[in-house]
């Protein structure tokens, strides 16, 4: 029951492998009459000869660990690679700060908490760096 040149032959007609080639085990006689690729061709047509599906990999894990990402989830110091300025730019942060500042303070100047001395001379600090965070800010417009 060699059927290693049928396999062979299948494999090229079918461009795949020789495990990915399956032969219906109740018809291993007509295979093993096969000796030429036209017959292995009728063979693949009777569906005695087949081409396996390739195996996939499964995305499941990668979706999963996607989702736990999104929730905030496996960000600790195990799971991090480069420095902090690597994950989120030194300028992004910055700008993120001052511009929140600077809504602050045109809120500050609207409801009439500063005026308008006082709000360019805090926004000059915002500008420069002086405040740490929104409320640094709020903490310095209270001393005022």
């Amino acid at each position: 029951m060699e059927l290693r040149s049928q396999k062979n032959i299948a494999a090229r007609v079918l461009k795949c492998g020789r495990s990915k080639v399956w032969i219906d085990p109740a018809k291993i006689g007509d295979v093993q009459q096969a000796i030429t690729a036209q017959d292995i061709r009728r063979l693949i047509n009777d569906g005695v000869i087949k081409k396996e599906q390739k195996t996939g990999l499964s995305s499941f894990r990668k979706k999963k660990m996607a989702i736990q990402k999104e929730k905030g989830r496996r960000k600790s110091h195990g799971s991090r690679k480069g420095k902090t300025g690597t994950r989120f730019s030194r300028k992004n942060d910055w700008m993120n700060k001052v511009r929140a500042q600077r809504e602050m303070l045109k809120e500050f100047l609207k409801t009439g908490a500063i005026d308008k001395p006082a709000y360019k001379k805090l926004y000059r600090q915002s500008k420069g760096g002086f405040f740490r965070s929104r409320a640094h800010l709020a903490s310095a417009v209270k001393k005022e």
